[in-house]
């Protein structure tokens, strides 16, 4: 396995790592062809598992997917540092180390869709965007991994948000569409309702609420998104935070006024088909944010 790459290089980070301990001699003759024999041979294990080591395209894309994997877990255990890289190269476990956390890494974010991987737990897709020759000029699984990375963390922070504050145990997919829309109802319902746990019940209660004049200004509803965010671990809550543009808060306090709206509508007893219309109607122009979509059946 060739690791070596051209002066200047941006590929894979392994090879980076080499290629800047050959210039400077931190790395000798013996000490290269060591890691090239740990690579070759990690390479036809990951070719004997997931392809056919008897075939030298396929040998040679599961040496890319090596390179590629252990360039991950080099960047996340030596914290982009070169220098924490090539120690850790030259340790006794070598390649090993680096390509399990980054095997570990893939693992955690990779989209569990339903449909088999070749990979197993490992998404195909993701691997294929590490993956890399060592002569490569660019190597764009940084930033791959970290995008797959802030989708798993807006995934797994909307099931913790459902899981925290919502009182059913069960939730429709198709429900809610974004991360934003799952903190906008939390926010909300808690908002009207004193802190209660979320329930499809938010129009029928708004009869007996009553909207307390402070509530129709931006502060209120961003003290009380920092209020539900305050309750999840620290990383999830940034996560969500990140996720969220900047007209969350006023979409909130335009559906307060929506609402506001509704309940006088609903205590002058107008009908259903008058109450659907008048909803129906602000989310189209307004859409509604926090403001419950479900079927009142």
């Amino acid at each position: 396995m060739q690791l070596m790459v051209r002066d200047g290089s941006t590929g894979p980070f392994l090879s980076q790592v080499i290629n800047k301990a050959l210039a400077t001699e931190q790395l000798s003759a013996l000490q290269l062809t060591q890691i090239k024999s740990k690579a070759v041979l990690m390479s036809l294990k990951f070719a004997d598992k997931f392809y056919n080591k008897y075939k030298m395209h396929l040998l040679e894309q599961a040496a890319h997917d090596v390179i590629g994997v252990v360039s991950l877990g080099l960047l996340e255990l030596a914290d982009k540092d070169s220098e924490r890289a090539l120690a850790l190269l030259l340790a006794p476990e070598g390649l090993v180390k680096p390509f399990q956390k980054g095997w570990n890494m893939l693992s955690t974010v990779s989209r569990h869709s339903g449909a088999k991987s070749l990979y197993g737990e490992v998404d195909a897709q993701l691997l294929q965007q590490l993956s890399s020759p060592p002569d490569a000029e660019d190597w764009p699984g940084w930033q791959h991994y970290q995008q797959a990375l802030t989708e798993h963390r807006r995934n797994q922070s909307m099931q913790l948000l459902q899981q925290q504050f919502y009182a059913r145990s069960h939730f429709d997919e198709f429900e809610h569409f974004s991360l934003e829309e799952v903190l906008a109802e939390v926010v909300f319902y808690r908002a009207l309702t004193g802190g209660d746990m979320v329930r499809q019940d938010l129009k029928k209660r708004l009869l007996n609420i009553s909207l307390q004049p402070h509530w129709f200004n931006d502060t209120f509803f961003a003290l009380q998104t920092e209020a539900a965010l305050a309750e999840l671990p620290a990383a999830n809550a940034e996560a969500i935070r990140s996720d969220l543009g900047q007209h969350f808060v006023p979409a909130l306090l335009r559906t307060l006024q929506f609402a506001k709206d509704y309940q006088t509508l609903a205590r002058q007893d107008a009908s259903p088909e008058k109450l659907d219309s008048f909803e129906g109607k602000q989310g189209l122009t307004n859409p509604l944010l926090g403001w419950p979509q479900y079927l009142e059946l």
